[in-house]
Parts: C-alpha cells; structure tokens; sequence
C-alpha cells in the first residue's frame, strides 16, 4: 500500500481560511512542550509573551514599531512570491532604499538640499523606491535572459549591499559628528515622520505601510497587472503561449517589489533611526519571507502576519525578563508557525490516497 497527494477538484474557501488558524494552534501546542521541558509554566509563560506584545500601550507601540518595516518586506515578498520570483534579497533592498534616502534628504556638512519640504520627501521616498527596484532588476534580468536563479542572486546580493554600504558609512556618507562610529549623517529633521502614539517609538509611516498593503491588493484583484502576475505565477510557459508577455511581467513584477522593500528602508530611516547603520535592520528582509508564507501571498494577510511575528519577537523579550525562558523561543514560533502554515495549506489543497499494489 503506498500513499500519495491527490489535488482537491475545489479547495475549500473556510479550509483556506481556517489553515494560518490552525497552523499557529498547532505551533502553539508544540512550543509549550518545549516551555514545559525548559521547567517553566506553560500558561504563564503564554501570557507573559502577549502581555509584552499587546498587554500595554507601550508593549503596543513597539510591536507596531516593529511590524511597520516587516509589512513593507512582507508585501514584497509577496508580491514577488505570487509571480515565482524568489526574492530572498528584500533585506539588501531596504538597505539599499535606506541609503538612497539619506542620500537625497540627509543633511549633508549640516546643510540638506534646498528645495521644498514636500518636495525633498517626495524625492527621498522616490529615490529609495527606485533604489530597490533597480536593485532587483538585476536578477530579473539574469532570470528572464539567462535562466539564472534569482534565489541565489538575490541571497548572494544582500551581502554585496551590505558591503557597499559598510564602504560608504565609512566614506562619504559618514557623520563626521558620529565621533568614529559608522553611521550615515543624519535625515533633515523636517523629513521625519510624526509620532503615531505620543512618547512611544510607533510612528505615521505604519500608515504608509497599511496603505501599500491595500494598494497591493487593489493591484491584485482589479487590475490587468494582477491577472498577469497571477497568470504568470501560475503557469508561466500557459501564459506565454496564451500571448501574455511573461518576460515584461517578470521584470515589472520584480521591480515593484524591490520598490516596496526599498521604501521600508526610507520609513524605518524617517521614522525610527534618522541615520543609516549596520546593525539597523535585525533581519527584516529575510523575516519579511516568513510573514509572506504566514499570510498566504495575500497582501492584506501581510499585515495580520506581521502583527503576529512583531508581537511574538517583542513579547519573548519582555517575557524572558520576567520567567526563565530564553527569548530564543519567539525565533522557535515563528520558524514552527511557518512550518505548520506549509503543511495546512497544503492539506488544505490536497488530500492523501491509498494506492493499493
């Protein structure tokens, strides 16, 4: 007897839905095993964790905090993801997009550029969108003309990046009032976004970051360019011979989503750091794949996702100061929920058969 996976004729839409669910239940289940084991209590070690996310109007800021860059690397993941284009590389794009932002608002020997507020920003946002975008094109490129896997050259990219900045941070960029430090000169201050909660870290730019979720979805469902991406992403060698121009999606595609990741460096720059540094990004490139795989490619997901891979990394730190569970567990939820997220959309998409000999 071997068994094997047969396609569902029609996924259910409610089992569709009720996967990332059941998928965090299970991951859930399996980590309080794992606290248990660790010697501490299992229910108030839980709410701790959300305490610490959710349980003030602090521990609610910094989780918003956190969330805003990994809704902007979320969406392009999973922009990029819907169309089967790896991208692995948001995090060299949002350094890349922080820089340029710099670039055109910081104030360089003190003085920025002269030019209108409204216009400074809008150049800014501009330049970091475009930054990672043309950062992407690369691998689209080498993908559509070459056959290149984009998985490789997007990892391998982020680390050439984070080079060529480590090079300008310590060049021309650096802040000679930075007394030996490496790090960029400063954003002109009229650049940066205002407070969303007063005294809290949370800032304007989680709108921006809700607002391109819902563009994206905009994008998505009602536009030529979404059917195209969908297209393309379900079977690129149908769509071609359907006449779609697979190579022109390809590339458009991927240029929106180095666009999105750029601007997450521009807002993580305006609101949050005002400066550019090694260290500002604690891997929200790479943690963007997760939150696009845990919301299901969908853009709205991203932001649900998000929201629950910030709470669990903010919680798990306040948790760890009050009971003896090491944060690492916060790291170990969201790699299990990831891995649980895979197996219920994919029994939610297929069933398994008995084949008899």
């Amino acid at each position: 007897m071997n068994l094997y996976l047969e396609r569902r004729t029609e996924p259910s839409r409610l089992a569709l839905l009720l996967a990332p669910l059941a998928a965090i239940a299970f991951t859930l289940l399996i980590c309080a095993l794992l606290v248990a084991w660790a010697g501490a209590p299992v229910g108030r070690t839980y709410a701790l964790l959300f305490e610490g996310a959710f349980g003030s109007r602090f521990a609610f800021s910094e989780t918003l905090t956190r969330a805003t860059p990994l809704m902007l690397t979320g969406l392009a993941c999973a922009v990029a993801f819907r169309a089967r284009f790896y991208n692995i590389g948001a995090e060299g794009q949002l350094y890349l997009g922080a820089l340029a932002a710099v670039m055109v608002g910081g104030m360089h020997d003190g003085v920025g550029l002269d030019l209108p507020v409204p216009v400074l920003f809008g150049g800014m946002m501009l330049a970091a969108a475009l930054a990672g975008a043309l950062l992407l094109l690369v691998p689209a490129i080498l993908k559509t003309r070459l056959g290149v896997d984009e998985v490789v050259t997007t990892l391998l990219g982020n680390f050439i990046v984070l080079l060529f900045v480590s090079m300008m941070l310590d060049g021309v960029m650096k802040d000679p009032m930075a007394m030996g430090w490496p790090q960029s000169v400063a954003l002109n201050p009229d650049l940066e976004f205002d407070k969303l909660l007063a005294k809290t870290r949370a800032h304007t730019g989680l709108l921006w970051a809700l607002g391109l979720a819902v563009a994206m979805w905009l994008i998505n469902r009602y536009t030529v360019l979404g059917l195209q991406m969908r297209a393309v992403g379900a079977n690129a060698h149908a769509a071609r011979f359907l006449g779609l121009p697979v190579t022109r999606v390809m590339l458009g595609t991927a240029m929106l989503s180095g666009a999105l990741a750029g601007l997450a460096g521009a807002i993580e720059v305006a609101g949050r750091t005002s400066y550019v540094t090694l260290d500002m990004s604690p891997g929200y490139g790479y943690t963007g794949v997760v939150v696009a795989m845990l919301a299901g490619l969908h853009p709205l997901g991203v932001i649900v996702a998000s929201l629950f891979v910030a709470g669990m990394l903010v919680g798990a730190d306040s948790m760890s100061r009050a009971i003896a569970v090491p944060n690492y567990i916060a790291d170990v939820i969201v790699a299990a929920s990831l891995l649980s997220m895979l197996v219920a959309t994919l029994f939610s998409q297929y069933r398994l058969r008995r084949k008899h000999a």
